[in-house]
């Protein structure tokens, strides 16, 4: 069976993903008893917000440039859904953040995460662009991935300063 994608239902994924994202950084704030993590937390959980409203102005864009956002082979896996990809991607069933952090975990701790989870977005992005058949649409893949990288030099930068 031929497994393919367009770039419109990759956008639905990235968006679920940032959203999931966010839910796991509000809940981490939650259980964190200092407050300066937890207010950096919620920060992060916005961020994560912010990045559902890119993904849904890169896709109003797409239709703006008149792509053919159905645009794929008949025949293709018909088991892809972007909520069944998002929720096995990465902020999707992952540890539970009180797993992950612990009241003790540090801002360090916690930044080093945030670096794993964007850099996991990353690995799971550049391994969808194989289902893209259409050029234009794996550029919005690539764009997906240089906004996730842009997280990761963010963090990482953080985590820097704290060391």
């Amino acid at each position: 069976m031929n497994v393919e994608m367009n770039g419109h239902e990759v956008l639905e994924i990235a968006e679920m993903i940032e959203r999931n994202g966010a839910k796991f950084y509000r809940r981490a704030a939650a259980i964190s008893d200092d407050p300066r993590l937890s207010a950096f937390l919620v920060e992060l959980a916005q961020w994560e917000s912010r990045h559902v409203k890119v993904f849904q102005q890169m896709k109003e864009r797409s239709v703006k440039q008149k792509w053919e956002i159905g645009d794929v082979k008949p025949g293709r896996a018909s088991v892809l859904d972007a909520r069944s990809l998002a929720e096995l991607a990465v902020f999707g069933l992952q540890p539970n953040p009180a797993e992950e952090l612990t009241e003790a975990a540090t801002r360090a701790d916690v930044l080093r995460i945030a670096i794993e989870k964007e850099k996991d977005s990353i690995v799971y992005y550049t391994g969808l662009k194989d289902l893209i058949p259409h050029e234009r649409d794996q550029k919005l893949i690539e764009e997906i991935i240089q906004e996730e990288m842009k997280h990761v030099r963010i963090l990482a930068q953080s985590l820097e300063q704290m060391e």
